[in-house]
Parts: C-alpha cells; structure tokens; sequence
C-alpha cells in the first residue's frame, strides 16, 4: 500500500510540473517575422488585406538580396497574398475580388508586380504564371531614411507601397 502511494504522489508531481515542461518548448521568433498590413475604409467598404514575411537587411545590400530582373516572392518564405474584398483596378488591370499571390521582378525605376491565382506557395517555387492575373508596373521612388525590414503599406487612397532599403515601390490601385 506505501508503494501504492509513493508512486501516486510521484505521478501526482509530475502532472503539477507538466504544464512548465510544455511551455518550455515554444520557438523562437522567426527571423523573418509575419505581419499583415490591412486597407478598410468602411464607409464605403473597399478592404485589402495583405499576409507576408518580413526579411531584414542586416547590413546586406539590397542588390544582393534581390537581383534586378529576377522573379522574387515579396517577402520571405511563403509567397505573399494580397486579398481584396471587392473588385480593384490594380496598377491599371481589372483584378476580381477574392485573394492572390504577389510577386515582383525589381528594376532601377520602375518594378513589375505580379498577382496569380495559386496559394500556398513557397516562395515563387511551382508558380504556374498561366495563373496570372496581373502584371503591372510600380513606380520606384526613394526613401530618405534607410527600411531595415521589407514593409507594405496602404496609403489612404488605398495605394500601395512596398519599402526596403532605400527603394520605395508604389502601385496604383483604384476601386
């Protein structure tokens, strides 16, 4: 019966200290962290969400990071979305409501961004570009203070800019 109750305690023990053993095994932040950037106006309610990786440059040169003339994901790890819950003119391309992934091949004055239909990518990797929806040109301007990390934003006209290192891209997009 003593032993009975040594190995109930001893049970009990490790269930009182089971929560600590879990909580100890949570990940470090990712290096390239996830953010959301949303566009909502709602009174007239235009909405635009946009879900991406957020690479930082850690004194690399953006060059190198992202060559002129190659395909790159916006971003790290998977490829960025963009939803748009009502139909857009998106840098001059008629774009249905519903959610893309983005892409951009960066030029010195101006960058191509691409929307396609395929989700749940890794990076560009299987894009199919006959899922293209749009292929439009951003203008590239630049930033008087250095973005250490890739960012998205919304004007509130509903513009978009992207913005890393000094280079600062903007896509008109209309209702």
């Amino acid at each position: 019966m003593k032993k009975n109750v040594s190995l109930i305690a001893v049970f009990a023990m490790l269930l009182l200290f089971s929560n600590e053993i879990v909580a100890q095994r949570f990940s470090k932040l990712d290096v390239s962290p996830l953010d959301k950037v949303l566009y909502n106006r709602t009174k007239t309610g235009e909405e635009a969400k946009v879900i991406y990786s957020r690479p930082q440059l850690k004194g690399r040169r953006l060059s190198k990071l992202i060559p002129e003339g190659k395909m790159w994901r916006l971003g790290a790890n998977e490829a960025t979305q963009i939803s748009f819950a009502n139909d857009v003119v998106f840098g001059g391309t008629k774009v249905k409501a519903g959610t893309y992934t983005m892409f951009a091949i960066p030029g010195k004055t101006e960058w191509t961004i691409i929307l396609n239909k395929d989700l749940n990518l890794w990076g560009n990797s299987g894009l199919d570009e006959s899922k293209n929806v749009a292929k439009v040109k951003g203008k590239v301007s630049s930033s008087m203070a250095p973005i250490e990390a890739f960012s998205i934003s919304f004007d509130r006209d509903m513009n978009l800019y992207l913005g890393w290192g000094y280079t600062v891209v903007k896509v008109d997009i209309k209702k």
